[in-house]
Parts: C-alpha cells; sequence; structure tokens
C-alpha cells in the first residue's frame, strides 16, 4: 500500500515540483489548496485534492484523523504580505497548527518536512564568511522574521519528528519572481540597485524538491541550509541568461535612494489598496544585501544532498522552458 503525504501550498511554483517529484517516488499525494486557488495547471497528475483549514486546529485534527497521512511536506505560505502579523499569521501560525494537529491526533506521522528560507537566518554583513547551521539568525525582513518564528513553533512541539529545510534563492520552470528580472533582460534592460559587490547563491527547484522527498526518510528534528553550493556575483544571472536566450541588453545601475522612493510610493499604493506591495522596503534590504552564500556540507552528510544542477544548468533549462510555453 502507498505511503500518502499531503503536500500545503501544493497550487504555487514549489508546490507543482514536489507534487511531480513524490509521485515519481510512488507516494499518494494529497494536496492541500483553497478552494479558490487556480489549480488547472495540476490536472494532469494523478492526486487527491483537499482544502483544509490552516487557521482552525479543531477543524484540521478532523481532517488529518481521517486521511491518516504518513508525511507532510508543508511549503504553504507568503512571500509578501500587508504586514508582519499577516506574515506571522499565515507563515507561522498556520504552521504551528498543522503541526499541533498532526501531533496531538492518532496518526502515526512519520515526518513533517517544513520548507522555510535562507531568510529566516539572514544575509551576513560582509563579503567574508558563509553561512551555516550554526549562524545566529538575524532576519532583516518581516518575511524572514515570520519564517524563523515558524521554526521555532515547529520546534516547540516535543517529539514530532521534522526536518526543516532552509532553501536560497529558489528558481526554476513555473517560478514567478526570480522570471520578471528575465522578462526585463528580454526588453534589452539590464537593472541593479546600487554598485555594492555581492555573493548571491541560488538552488534549482527539482534539487530542492529531491532533498524534501529524501527528507521524509531520514527526519530526525534537524535544520538544514540549502543552496547549489555554489555562490555568485550579482551580475552572473545576466550574463547566463543573455547567453541562453542570444540577448544584449543596457546594463544601468539605479541609484539606492531612488529605488527607495519607488518602493516607498508602492507600499503606499497597496495600502490603498489593501494590496501586499511586491516591492516595499523591507524586500530591498534583502535584493541589496552583501552576502547570502551558505554552506551545504550538513545536508549533504546528513541527507545525501548532492546538487545536480548550478546556476548555468538550471538556467538553461528553466529558460529553455520558458521559451517552449511562451512564457518569454
Amino acid at each position: 500500500m502507498k505511503k500518502r503525504v499531503l503536500i500545503t501550498g501544493a497550487s504555487g511554483f514549489v508546490g507543482y515540483h514536489l507534487i511531480e517529484e513524490a509521485l515519481s517516488n510512488n507516494l499518494d499525494v494529497f494536496v492541500a489548496v483553497r478552494k479558490t486557488s487556480q489549480v488547472d495547471h495540476l490536472k494532469h497528475f494523478n492526486i487527491t485534492y483537499t482544502y483544509p483549514n490552516l487557521g482552525n486546529l479543531i477543524e484540521l485534527k478532523k481532517e488529518l484523523k481521517e486521511k491518516q497521512y504518513d508525511y507532510i511536506i508543508h511549503a504553504a505560505g507568503v512571500t509578501t504580505a500587508r504586514s508582519a502579523e499577516e506574515y506571522n499569521t499565515i507563515n507561522a501560525e498556520y504552521t504551528f497548527n498543522l503541526a499541533a494537529a498532526a501531533k496531538a491526533t492518532d496518526i502515526n506521522l512519520k515526518a513533517f518536512v517544513l520548507i522555510s528560507s535562507l531568510a529566516a537566518v539572514g544575509p551576513l554583513n560582509t563579503l567574508t564568511g558563509i553561512i551555516t547551521e550554526e549562524t545566529i539568525p538575524h532576519p532583516i525582513t518581516a518575511y524572514g522574521k515570520s519564517k524563523l518564528l515558524a521554526e521555532e513553533k515547529l520546534k516547540s512541539i516535543s517529539s514530532l519528528n521534522y526536518t526543516i529545510l532552509r532553501p536560497t534563492a529558489i528558481y526554476g520552470p513555473r517560478d514567478k519572481d526570480i522570471f520578471i528580472f528575465f522578462k526585463q533582460l528580454k526588453f534589452g534592460i539590464e537593472p541593479y540597485i546600487g554598485g555594492e559587490e555581492q555573493k548571491l547563491s541560488f538552488i534549482y527547484v527539482k534539487d530542492l524538491v529531491h532533498v524534501a522527498i529524501k527528507s521524509l526518510y531520514t527526519s530526525d528534528q534537524r535544520t538544514y541550509n540549502l543552496s547549489d553550493g555554489n555562490f555568485y556575483s550579482r551580475y552572473e544571472l545576466a550574463a547566463i541568461a543573455k547567453n541562453v536566450l542570444n540577448l544584449k541588453t543596457v546594463k544601468f545601475h539605479l541609484p539606492v535612494n531612488f529605488v527607495k522612493l519607488i518602493a516607498f510610493v508602492s507600499e503606499k499604493v497597496g495600502s490603498l489598496n489593501n494590496k501586499a506591495a511586491v516591492l516595499n522596503s523591507e524586500k530591498l534590504q534583502e535584493l541589496m544585501a552583501v552576502n547570502w552564500s551558505c554552506e551545504i556540507e550538513k545536508a549533504k552528510y546528513d541527507l545525501g544532498y548532492y546538487p545536480l544542477y548550478n546556476l548555468d544548468a538550471g538556467l538553461t533549462e528553466t529558460l529553455n522552458w520558458y521559451k517552449t510555453n511562451k512564457w518569454l
């Protein structure tokens, strides 16, 4: 009999690839989505839809007791929100509710995997050094703080068999965030904020979901930082993309104060419309951070995590997917 896995955030970019990887590992996949979620892109998968209310502990207990999941991968969350409170509710409280409900019912849950973020640790302020699992967390955004809070709440549930994965910037087919930058390159513009040197890190979504599924079988209350094991200058993403897409661009550096003004206006407009701003002052801090390089030795040793894709290989596959599917 196949083991059951519940995947939250299943309608999103990472969720899609988690479903694909779980099915390829012969798991019986249940996907947690909202009834308003767009799921047309999932219709070719052999999956079961479920609609848990992550804000209601009683309903969650009923859901989990009825479905009797063997594994849970919690990938649901928000990267933009209207307030710190909204971040904390969705990213942290919902994580706690799901894990607490799993612990409180009599299901034989073998593993709970949380897809957190390197933002929970925060970047380093200098080009020297590298982020490890022993680095003292100092998140610089409300988003990062909410992911750290989610981790802390998860750890507070005694005897729960969990693994926390902290991926750095995730890219791949179906991503819509870094994709914005590729669209700018397509239009012939290559913008940067300020002129400071940076160390950036990335992880291809297929490497992330592969290790997430492996974590189901080695879960042991540990936390792992994840990247492709390399670090990159601020210009390498565009250089690879331009080579793959055969593009020429105009490179320019926007003054920091000018971008701060744009972020401020974006926040105000979002506030008036009761919507989260895609670019805000906190997101700007993450984009301008000096050093996001992280060590992955612990994940290699414990999880057998050996990334198959560096930025060149991953971007080539990603950009070809965008072209084939007429995103670019």
